[in-house]
This record gives structure tokens, C-alpha cells and sequence, in this order.
């Protein structure tokens, strides 16, 4: 077991190679996340993941405007 100066060093060095695996694995995330997100709001450039969530936030937030064409071709193709 470590004593001392060398118990330092080697508490640093970890702390070290925890930060560098931090900030890897954060960068990743929120690429992947980013990705993720392929609706975009017309009106508050809200990002969504799927066209039904988009549907579902259009009717609650802007109710009285009328529905995206893109979001209606969308709903009517089924393919999103």
C-alpha cells in the first residue's frame, strides 16, 4: 500500500485519467443524442425524436396553429 508523497501522485493520476474518460464519454452522448432528434419545430425550434411526440407537442403548445405541412405529409405516409 502506498504512503505519503507516492499515495498523492498516484490519486492525481487517477483523478487524471478519470477526467479524460469523462469528457470522452460526454462528447459521445451528445452526438448520439443529437442524432436522435430529427423533428424540428416550426414555430419554437424545439427539437423531437419521432413524428407522433412532434404531433403530440404541436396540439399542446400551438394548438391554435394550424399543423407543419411537413409533420401532415408526414402523419399521412406513415413512414416516419
Amino acid at each position: 500500500m502506498a504512503r505519503g508523497q507516492q499515495k498523492i501522485q498516484s490519486q492525481q493520476k487517477n483523478a487524471e485519467r478519470q477526467a479524460k474518460l469523462k469528457k470522452q464519454k460526454g462528447s459521445d452522448q451528445k452526438a448520439a443524442a443529437a442524432k436522435a432528434l430529427k423533428f424540428l419545430c416550426a414555430v419554437c425550434k424545439t427539437q423531437m425524436g419521432d413524428p407522433k411526440t412532434y404531433k403530440q407537442h404541436f396540439e399542446s403548445k400551438h394548438s391554435k396553429l394550424p399543423i407543419p405541412a411537413d409533420l401532415a405529409q408526414c402523419i399521412a405516409e406513415g413512414k416516419c
